[in-house]
């Protein structure tokens, strides 16, 4: 038998292969329709209000489904990735958010679409954390945080092509067919997942069968053209580390743990404030309603104009140090806004820069679970912070509009700055494994 290969040494000295940009573009592709599924329900609303008789505070209990779903299809998928593999978990979510949206499109109660919009969740949510971790593993270090992020920026993605084909579309096949499109077409991308999307290199070296060293030998033969012996041994510096939530308290995790789901369940709180509330707060500053919604058209371009620069640097830099200056940042950026009155000028370019002083922080901390946690536990870990962050996303939306009620515009501004900063105070008990993780993703044959 063989010397002992790391894959990630391997896949890091090695040049990106078609087999590579293949795993991205899936994982992409399936970003793309978990952000338009995730946003069917925001473009339809209004049509199913009307179809269904129904006043708007109804809709309420329908779009809490959803976001529940969310967040537990964010912890028990992301768990599952890390036990039974990423590549059934991935099949998994597909499958859950496209069923239950194609069966929207057929649903004759308000009852039925509560129930498959919390079905939907379980899926959209669970899918995040999953695909997160399988691009990162499949991608050299050097550029893991692009790859995170441009795989991330699938869901606005999705989201825009859901907007554009809503307002195009909606008035000729009404909101059942925006559903049926958001149900088949995800549907046939799990026929191309089934057949062309590989499993996780690292958990089937640890998983340890026979026919797992063939399929190990075959992947990275034609990611580095080296031919790889197929019953070569891979080096598992982790393979100790048990797959469960509890692990993510364990052997010195717990401080982390803490640290990342109180920084995620804050920043999300800012962040979802922020998006869901600002036309709003804005009309209520003086604004007249039909340029209201530009405030967050600026806020989204910024977001993705930063994204991609932000992640390129992630490898070269501290992670820490950057997100306590983003949230720094933000939160000069609120006391900016709560000051600024009508110089719309001076708001938009504010509230412009909000997309990366309080969205940027997304980027980072996907990376940093990738820093914080050993390789057989980043679904897990990456699952468990986005739902700590929708829980946040909850109380954000749900709250904007109590400050805005209670302190006007400036007081709603001002009701920003406490979240970002308990976020960054989570950032003083948080360690990265950035010394580990550094030594494992180097590591060579």
């Amino acid at each position: 038998m063989s010397k002992p290969y790391s894959i990630p040494g391997l896949i890091d000295g090695a040049r990106l292969t078609s087999l590579q940009w293949r795993i991205f573009a899936l994982c992409f592709l399936v970003a793309i329709f978990d952000g338009f599924d995730t946003q069917a329900i925001a473009f339809t609303g209004p049509s199913i209000i009307q179809a269904f008789g129904l006043g708007a505070g109804a809709l309420a209990p329908i779009l809490t489904a959803g976001i529940v779903g969310m967040v537990l299809g964010a912890m028990s998928l992301g768990l599952l990735g890390d036990k039974l593999g990423r590549r059934p978990a991935i099949l998994g979510a597909v499958a859950l958010f496209g069923f239950a949206s194609l069966a929207t499109a057929f649903a004759t109660t308000t009852d039925q679409i509560l129930v498959l919009r919390f079905i939907a969740g379980l899926g959209m949510g669970g899918a995040t954390p999953v695909v997160l971790s399988l691009a990162a593993e499949y991608g050299p270090a050097g550029k893991r945080g692009t790859i995170m992020t441009t795989v991330l920026l699938g869901l606005p993605a999705g989201a825009i092509l859901g907007g554009l084909l809503a307002a195009r579309m909606l008035p000729v096949i009404g909101w059942e067919g925006i559903f049926m499109v958001g149900g088949a077409v995800p549907l046939v991308l799990l026929l191309v997942l089934f057949f062309a999307l590989p499993e996780s290199l690292q958990f089937m070296a640890r998983r340890k069968s026979a026919d797992d060293g063939a399929r190990i030998a075959r992947i990275l033969t034609r990611i580095t053209g080296v031919q790889i012996a197929a019953d070569a041994a891979y080096s598992l510096p982790e393979k100790d580390v048990k797959t469960s939530v509890s692990s993510l308290f364990a052997k010195g995790l717990a401080r982390n743990t803490v640290a990342i789901w109180t920084i995620y369940l804050f920043n999300w709180v800012a962040w979802f404030m922020f998006l869901s509330w600002l036309p709003t707060v804005l009309k209520a500053t003086g604004l007249p309603v039909q340029q209201a919604p530009m405030g967050t058209v600026a806020v989204n371009t910024v977001f993705v104009l930063c994204a991609i620069p932000l992640a390129s640097i992630l490898p070269k830099v501290n992670t820490r140090l950057l997100l306590l200056g983003l949230f720094t940042f933000g939160i000069l950026l609120a006391v900016g806004l709560a000051n600024s009155g009508t110089n719309w000028t001076l708001v938009f370019i504010l509230a412009g820069a909000t997309g990366l002083g309080i969205g940027g922080q997304q980027i980072v901390l996907n990376y940093m679970v990738a820093e914080a946690y050993p390789t057989s536990l980043r679904a897990t870990a990456t699952g468990w912070a986005i739902a700590s962050g929708r829980v946040g996303a909850i109380i954000g939306s749900a709250s904007g509009g109590w400050f805005l009620e209670h302190g006007g515009p400036s007081g709603y501004y001002m009701a920003l700055v406490a979240p970002l900063a308990v976020a960054a105070a989570g950032l003083l008990i948080i360690r990265t494994r950035s010394g580990v993780a550094k030594g494992e993703l180097l590591a060579s044959h």
